[in-house]
């Protein structure tokens, strides 16, 4: 029996400590309990109930839970360990507004087939991307099969749903060569014009701009060396930014310096020094980024937020100027279509496969940890010259037959 501090009994496993707080602590079927409260009335009533959930086990806990209830339980349990914390929100926000919001407030143990059929079928009248939806289908589908395994539920009534869409094909925004000079020399007369050209030949995610650090940039070895990405993200209103680990094993990469990049490197060197020692104490990269290579003109970190807005200013001012050209020259616009930072490290790729480069090589380069990945460009890319390589084929066929004739005639 435990004790207050003065003495008196307040039952099994209930005890007052020094700074006068209660404390109730137990193991029940190896769950273990340490709950603390001022209020001792409060203190046993949760602690009764939290005997009581642990001795009914998972099963018991949830037999009256929603889906949405089970779903965040599933997920912080058996997924946030496993994944990279600036995943979690989007990954919860995919089920929260597809199937979260369409059928989260049934009852777990009365959720049928139908259900969920019902919910995508009307998922598909959203404006909600298909690639989405089927992702919340696999999510719901996982964590239904470990009610499932907890005993929960008796079947998981996510399986046999008809999806009735055909697979999206992946749409990627690859730079002509002829577009991407048009976009550097735009960015030439903004403050982030060296940052876009090192981008452009290196094939660096926007987060691993952001997070790549002048002591990762090696002079004497003439290479990058690629250590973390930089993560900025909202969480309830509240700006988060912190340095994270890389997307794959395959992420942590030696990318040599390659097209005139050494030299935009020390240019933005001495342009970023000079606007520090310029601003002093308003220079904001502070602490643990004050060693970043990318910065803004005020000298804080280049999140993905500014590499997106950055890029949309370049692509409308391109455009405002060809409007201008067109009707001076009394022609039709020819629209620069939309550019995102992701379609720069497309580009990247392209343009080595365009020079020859073998798939491998590209792969260890961009950091693809699947093969198949880096494959994916270099079919799109190949696509576009499908007929002229088909063409050389068929042209050394026919210099082949020539040469076989000719061959014939002299014998003969």
């Amino acid at each position: 029996m435990g004790k207050d501090l003065k003495g008196k009994e307040l039952g099994r496993g209930i005890y007052q400590r020094k700074d006068k707080r209660f404390e109730a602590k137990a193991i029940v079927n190896g769950i273990k309990i340490d709950l603390y409260d001022t209020n001792l009335a409060n203190l046993k009533k949760t602690f009764a109930e939290a005997k009581r959930e642990a001795e009914l086990g998972v099963a018991g806990r949830f037999v009256n839970a929603t889906l949405n209830e089970w779903f965040e339980f599933w997920f912080d349990t058996y997924k946030v360990p496993t994944i990279k914390k600036q995943s979690i929100r989007p990954m919860k926000n995919k089920y929260r507004n597809t199937f979260g919001k369409f059928i989260g407030h049934y009852k777990l143990t009365k959720l049928r087939n139908i259900d969920i059929q019902c919910a995508l079928n009307e998922l598909q009248k959203t404006d909600i991307a298909m690639s989405s939806i089927k992702e919340a289908l696999g999510r719901i589908t996982a964590c239904l099969d470990s009610a499932k395994n907890n005993g929960i539920i008796n079947t998981n009534p996510s399986f046999d749903i008809i999806v009735p869409w055909k697979p999206e094909e992946p749409c990627r925004r690859y730079l002509s060569t002829e577009e991407q000079n048009l976009f550097l020399e735009e960015a030439e007369t903004t403050w982030y014009g060296e940052m876009f050209f090192v981008m452009f030949c290196t094939g660096l995610r926007i987060g691993e701009v952001g997070g790549l650090k002048w002591q990762d940039v090696d002079f004497k070895n003439k290479c990058f060396h690629v250590n973390q990405a930089l993560m900025c993200q909202y969480e309830e209103g509240v700006k988060i930014m912190e340095f994270t680990t890389l997307k794959t094993a395959n992420s942590y990469r030696c990318i040599p310096f390659m097209g005139g990049v050494e030299e935009k490197l020390k240019a933005w060197k001495k342009k970023q020094d000079k606007e520090r020692l310029r601003l002093g104490k308003r220079w904001r990269s502070q602490d643990e980024f004050s060693d970043l290579v990318f910065t803004t003109g005020m000298g804080s970190p280049v999140t993905r937020y500014i590499g997106e807005k950055e890029t949309k200013k370049i692509v409308k001012a391109i455009n405002q100027r060809e409007a201008f050209e067109a009707v001076k020259e009394q022609r039709e616009p020819v629209e620069f279509e939309h550019v995102y930072p992701h379609a720069i490290r497309h580009t990247f790729c392209s343009r080595c496969f365009e020079k020859g480069m073998n798939p491998k090589v590209v792969q260890n380069l961009m950091g693809h940890a699947r093969y198949s990945t880096t494959i994916d460009i270099y079919t799109h890319v190949m696509g576009e010259t499908f007929d002229s390589e088909v063409e050389k084929f068929g042209n050394s066929l026919i210099e082949d037959n020539k040469k076989t004739l000719l061959t014939k005639e002299k014998t003969a």
